[in-house]
């Protein structure tokens, strides 16, 4: 540890990250105020609390190399899953989801820092395995390294966290140099889910109108007649493929592939999701479906949002959050208050800030000697990313409703504390991007 590592750091990038906390307290601050002007929440002091406790240890892991932490990942990985496991049975349960685990007033949200350390063990093992001539087994392995604290995740149930993990992975594969088909393969499952879920859905609650094809996709027998089809249909075009070296034959075992897992994916999905994450799809689809439930949220948001216009109604000037019509208005729609106030050059700004993050890690990542560092910077950049597209698609009526948070800004320790660990990472990236 060297103090005058900090004099070499990326400003821009811890900056930045530095800049979006400040916007978070004050409008954390400004979710507190009613009316009539009264401030009802002590949230903001938590956050100043936790976004200072963040920035020391960005700077402390900035003048840490980063590499010391490469043998100890398995050990954090591990760490985290034992944690995410305990928070199933013990945890808090919290807007449904028992993700929480703490004593009193304090608490921890495991599967934050589960997003970090699954960076680091898998940045790992990418870089330990990056001469393999087996970009299958590669990509198998890293699924499996992600997939563990994901399917825990997901059994709390906290869908929206469980989805950060997928294109974490997407991304570290493809810089790591994994085959680009089997990418495609998880990106097309995932697609192909997604849209046989989402297809029954919106033929009950909105199109209301009995369509047998879209039916069907539910219906246990058909789904185990379709599977066991498309496992015959896979077993002759591999013993094909095999016998004669066709490639149709391959891109046939691909195509059913993609099929059967999307099939019973989908399907455990629907027996998986909780009513109100449902519904959540289905106002996504069409907010006025249920506009006093669960469409209330977006269509408030949409609102708070829209009435801001180009500069905004001024700060601590918004009417949807201190007339209490924004639920959760300092974590998940903490960008609707901000554009209320601030409009659409706020938003722009913040928009800008998050743009100079990702664009200092992606520089990071290319200019760094190590493969390794390189690695954690692709996965935090995805997760940078991934966390401000869905939430401010989602304030924005074009994303479903999620949970996750919109980091460095959201109310909320874990998360703050976990984005500037990673913005920590990278700092010590950069100031040894050079270093063998």
């Amino acid at each position: 540890m060297r103090i005058r590592d900090l004099g070499e750091i990326d400003f821009f990038l811890l900056f930045a990250s530095l800049i979006l906390s400040i916007f978070g307290v004050l409008f954390i601050y400004s979710s507190g105020i009613t009316s009539t002007g009264v401030l009802v929440s002590n949230e903001y002091i938590r956050q100043i609390i936790w976004a200072s406790g963040g920035i020391i240890i960005a700077l402390l892991l900035s003048m840490v190399d980063y590499k010391r932490l490469r043998d100890l990942s398995l050990y954090f990985y591990l760490a985290t899953l034992a944690l995410l496991v305990y928070t199933c049975f013990f945890g808090r349960l919290v807007n449904g989801a028992r993700a929480w685990i703490g004593i009193g007033a304090f608490g921890i949200q495991p599967s934050e820092f589960a997003k970090i350390t699954t960076i680091l063990f898998l940045a790992r093992y990418l870089d330990d395995t990056k001469r393999s001539p087996k970009s299958f087994s590669r990509f198998v392995f890293s699924c499996l390294i992600v997939f563990i604290p994901m399917g825990i995740v997901l059994i709390q149930p906290d869908f929206g966290t469980s989805l950060v993990f997928i294109p974490i992975l997407l991304v570290m594969t493809f810089i790591a140099g994994v085959s680009t088909r089997y990418i495609i393969f998880l990106t097309a499952c995932i697609a192909l889910t997604v849209i046989m879920m989402v297809l029954p859905l919106w033929q009950i609650y909105i199109l209301h109108n009995s369509m047998p094809a879209l039916l069907i996709i539910v219906n246990p027998r058909f789904i185990a007649a379709a599977i066991l089809a498309l496992l015959l249909i896979t077993a002759i075009a591999l013993f094909g493929h095999i016998k004669y070296k066709k490639r149709y034959f391959y891109w046939i075992v691909y195509s059913a592939a993609v099929i059967i897992l999307s099939l019973g994916a989908s399907f455990a999905s629907h027996k998986v999701l909780k009513d109100y994450q449902i519904m959540r799809l289905i106002v996504f689809l069409d907010p006025d479906v249920d506009p006093r439930g669960a469409g209330w949220n977006i269509i408030q948001s949409i609102t708070a949002i829209g009435s801001g216009g180009l500069a905004g109604k001024g700060y601590l000037q918004g009417t949807q959050s201190h007339y209490r019509f924004l639920p959760q208005q300092s974590t998940d729609f903490i960008f609707s208050i901000f554009t209320e106030e601030w409009g659409l050059l706020g938003g722009l700004l913040v928009f800008a800030l998050f743009l100079l993050i990702c664009l200092r890690l992606v520089r990071i990542m290319r200019t760094t000697s190590d493969a390794f560092g390189s690695y954690i910077c692709a996965g935090l950049s995805a997760m940078y990313i991934f966390h401000f597209l869905i939430n401010v698609g989602m304030t924005m009526g074009i994303m479903p409703i999620t949970g996750i948070p919109l980091l460095f800004m959201s109310y909320g320790g874990s998360a703050v504390i976990s984005a500037m660990t990673g913005i920590g990472l990278a700092l010590s990236i950069y100031v040894r991007r050079y270093r063998h």
